[in-house]
């Protein structure tokens, strides 16, 4: 696995270890089309050295993976209806924002006084 990563400012794309967060104009690739990575004429690549064995997940990984399978276990049943269920344009309205809305992987939180 590597991450690609590229800036159409200075004609560059760059080829890595697997990126650990989210980036715009960063996309991971799987061996075989890391290998076989070409960019439009005029650019150049960078490969920058790939570990010799994959990242094992660590601790936080596994943390973070259950975290989030008990949050998705906590929400409430009507939170898992699908919008038809509630309406024909239910899900073109913006439901009210309260404190602990969750809506999708996204939480409404109020900022400290």
């Amino acid at each position: 696995m590597a991450t690609l990563t590229y800036v159409y400012a200075d004609s560059t794309a760059v080829l890595g270890p697997l990126a650990t967060y989210a980036e715009p104009h960063c996309y991971d690739l799987c061996e075989q089309h890391a290998d076989s990575l070409t960019v439009p004429r005029g650019w150049e690549v960078l490969r920058l050295a790939m570990p010799s064995t994959p990242q094992q997940p660590g601790p936080d990984d596994l943390l973070a993976l259950a975290n989030a399978v008990r949050d998705a276990a906590a929400l409430p049943v009507q939170a898992q209806q699908q919008p038809a269920q509630r309406g024909p344009h239910a899900a073109l309205e913006a439901p009210a924002a309260t404190e602990g809305t969750r809506r999708g992987h996204l939480r409404v939180l109020r900022e400290p006084s």
